[in-house]
């Protein structure tokens, strides 16, 4: 479920990977031993945490279940990781699986009976739910009730099984794209929110103290800034910071090697790679400044529109590099600075990018 990578032409295939949001079997084990367990542990989403800490008190408290909850927002913000928290802080176990994992109603119908009382279900990408799955969840999700369909054609007959009571967590990445049904039946929706850069640093020393990592606040700031915001990202160029510094210096970060690392990486210092860039070098010199079709855009710079959407597109919507306009995707004048080209003459329909 559910997230990176020569000297010379390698770096830039490994900085291109490095927003990927598939996992390595390596990146899987590093992530599971650097991921909180508590809430108290957990840094960062700090509105986010303190409400989850009073539900699942109260759910506790009465000895009853806790209410469905939605978590959205871009990929490697710590959706997955607060799953395993609530079920850490309940006392319970977590059942993970992922929408597209679950292609039949009867796959669904397996899962939900082999949960315990109060157990936690996780599941990924839940907008990715096809609608007969979706159909089974709703009397689950509200009188955990599972209704089966045995037999076909006139001979067909519906019974109705009791299900243990316990808690539904979705995560999405696409929350415009859940069913209005399933989304109101969440008693709770909480969106992550990209993380700050002094929440990013504490984020870094804490995995840089559990993998045995000598860094210096600098250092960390260093990487902490170049991380799109993004604690998954962060875990990600320490682990690349950590293999540059023992290869080519003595084993400790500071400010210096890591911003030495991330250049060889060639990750820049708003935390840009490969593929942003390109993305920018396209919209602003391809295609001239004018608007640009996300498919267009996808096929200009080999990558799937899907990814572009969702993984390297919030990130430069939110350092205002790039706008949506009805006719597409368009570099901004801060696009333009930051590649160091001039912008074409602004034409009416521009006015208000450049």
């Amino acid at each position: 479920m559910s997230v990176l990578w020569e000297a010379g032409d390698t770096g830039g295939d490994e900085a291109e990977r490095l927003v990927s949001s598939a996992l390595t079997e390596d990146d899987l084990e590093v992530d599971r031993s650097l991921r909180p367990r508590t809430l108290d542990e957990y840094l960062g989403q700090t509105r986010v945490k303190e409400n989850l800490g009073v539900l699942v008190e109260a759910a506790r408290g009465r000895d009853e279940p806790l209410d469905h909850i939605l978590f959205s927002g871009p990929p490697g913000l710590g959706k997955t990781t607060l799953a395993q928290v609530v079920s850490n802080e309940l006392g319970v176990k977590l059942r993970t699986t992922s929408g597209p994992a679950i292609e039949r109603a009867g796959d669904l119908a397996a899962i939900l009976t082999n949960l315990d009382e109060r157990d936690v279900l996780f599941i990924d990408e839940i907008h990715r739910l096809n609608r007969a799955v979706e159909e089974v969840l709703y009397p689950a999700m509200e009188d955990y009730m599972l209704d089966i369909v045995i037999g076909k054609g006139p001979a067909a007959r519906s019974i109705r099984l009791e299900l243990p009571r316990f808690t539904l967590i979705g995560a999405t990445t696409r929350t415009g794209l859940l069913t209005g049904p399933l989304r109101d039946r969440f008693g709770m929706a909480f969106r992550l929110d990209y993380y700050a850069p002094d929440e990013l640093e504490a984020i870094v020393e804490r995995s840089a103290r559990i993998l045995g990592v000598e860094i210096d606040g600098e250092g960390a700031a260093e990487i902490a800034r170049r991380s799109r915001g993004t604690p998954r990202l962060a875990n990600r160029l320490l682990k690349r910071v950590r293999d540059f510094a023992q290869v080519r210096h003595e084993g400790a970060i500071d400010e210096d090697i890591a911003a030495e690392a991330l250049a060889f990486f060639e990750v820049d210092h708003l935390g840009l790679d490969t593929m942003d860039n390109r993305i920018l070098v396209t919209l602003a010199q391809t295609f001239s400044g004018r608007p640009v079709g996300l498919n267009t855009l996808a096929s200009a710079v080999g990558e799937e529109s899907d990814t572009l959407q969702d993984v390297y597109e919030p990130y430069l919507l939110q350092l205002g590099l790039i706008v949506r306009t009805p006719k597409g995707r368009q570099a901004t004048e801060r696009a333009y600075e930051h590649l160091g080209v001039t912008p074409p003459p602004a034409t009416p329909s521009q006015s208000g990018l450049f």
